[in-house]
């Protein structure tokens, strides 16, 4: 199958390159130096504000929104080459284009079940780029792989709701330019097991809201956005505050994580390949026992395994972006999960071989290569762990075989 992008694509495409060599990589170093000179590390950094503000101006910004009347109206598949490309400077190139998680998918969720309202409030500011948020539905106390098991409440008293839970890994809550957060907890108890969850906005500054801690990923805080732990004690909020209606949580959630995942995989593309290039860099520049270390056997399997595995996950990555474009998300969550499987591993695999060919600097921060390949680990986890992709794989593979034998017997009756 053919890929063809279109001309805007391709357009956005050179854009986006071109601003990547002249404005992001020049200005990684002095990112990570902001946030580590400044009295708050968790601010904005001011090279990222000014970055922003010049990607807006150039046009590249909200990239991600399928919705025209929101976002610039790509398809999954028109989306793809230019968010792994964002991807080769994970913490710092998608916020640039306000194209990072969860502000993604909670713009999306907003934009596909808020009213009118909850938009004006909440998804206008969110595409301006003006504030931050935050998803909370992962649960300290239980096994989120299943999210069904989620303890949290959200009980109706009058016109408000009572959120009451303990959230964690609550991407984008540790800045306090967070402002709003997405909770996902049980309405009704005792309703079928996938219409007990709703979800609800729950402004940062609601009496009873409390953010505990930052978690690191590998020692790393990831500021100035990070991941929270995050107590809602008694948290009050207008019932109007609910997303589409009671009982709904799961398929938001469901309707969420298929542009999410997929935004994951484009991005670890993108890791990989800038970890193959350092790779190749690198090895070439280094001599060990007389020669380039490039030359050694060893090392020229690696490049050569990289290509094929980057090159094996990006076309798994397109064939599931046209799918969801064509046939839609609940039709592609067979090759939405295989990606979600697939992408992580490939790029751990690729960024293991390129820490080796760097020798010590390749675990140090002299280099990307440590900061991303931490966020490729969290990535076999974030969105749902592989074990659970795996699983609904296979579940989907006997179902289609079960038809097959059914047909082969009908006909041979």
């Amino acid at each position: 199958m053919i890929f063809e992008q279109s001309e805007r694509t391709k357009k956005l495409h050179e854009q986006l390159l071109a601003f990547m060599d002249e404005h992001v990589y020049p200005n990684e170093s002095a990112f990570h130096e902001q946030i580590e000179s400044a009295d708050d590390r968790w601010q904005l950094p001011p090279i990222l504000e000014e970055l922003k503000a010049k990607a807006k101006s150039e046009g590249l910004w909200n990239l991600f929104l399928p919705e025209s009347e929101f976002g610039a109206g790509l398809s999954n598949l028109e989306y793809a080459p230019l968010c792994e490309i964002m991807g080769r400077s994970p913490h710092f190139a998608p916020e640039i284009f306000n194209c990072s998680a969860p502000d993604t998918g909670n713009m999306e969720v907003l934009a596909r079940y808020g009213t009118p309202e909850q938009q004006e409030r909440w998804l206008t500011p969110l595409l301006e780029g003006e504030i931050r948020s935050a998803f909370c539905m992962t649960e300290p106390d239980v096994a989120s792989s299943d999210a069904t098991n989620i303890e949290s409440s959200i009980v109706r008293d009058g016109d408000e709701y009572v959120v009451n839970g303990r959230k964690w890994w609550s991407t984008g809550a540790g800045t306090p330019r967070c402002e709003i957060t997405i909770f996902m907890g049980k309405t009704d108890f005792e309703a079928p097991r996938h219409e007990q969850q709703s979800m609800i906005l729950v402004p940062m500054d609601t009496p009873g809201v409390k953010v505990e801690r930052t978690l690191s990923v590998y020692g790393y805080d990831e500021a100035p956005h990070g991941h929270a732990e995050i107590t809602f004690d008694d948290a009050r909020v207008p019932a109007s505050n609910i997303l589409w209606d009671e009982g709904k949580g799961f398929a938001i959630a469901q309707g969420r994580l298929g542009p999410g995942r997929i935004h994951h995989c484009m991005r670890l593309i993108g890791m990989a390949e800038r970890s193959l290039e350092l790779m190749c860099e690198r090895t070439k520049e280094r001599v060990a026992f007389g020669k380039p270390i490039a030359e050694q056997g060893v090392v020229r399997e690696w490049i050569a395994d990289s290509r094929i595995e980057i090159d094996q996950a990006r076309l798994l990555t397109l064939n599931a972006a046209y799918m969801m474009d064509t046939v839609g998300n609940k039709e592609a969550r067979s090759e939405i999960a295989q990606i979600k499987v697939a992408a992580p591993n490939m790029a751990l695999r690729v960024m293991d071989r390129a820490i080796q060919a760097h020798g010590g600097g390749g675990v140090s921060g002299d280099f990307p290569l440590a900061l991303m390949w931490s966020e490729a680990r969290i990535l076999r986890l974030a969105d749902g762990p592989d074990e659970v992709h795996r699983a609904s794989i296979a579940k989907m593979e006997l179902k289609k075989a079960s038809g097959i034998r059914h047909q082969a017997s009908a006909k041979t009756t």
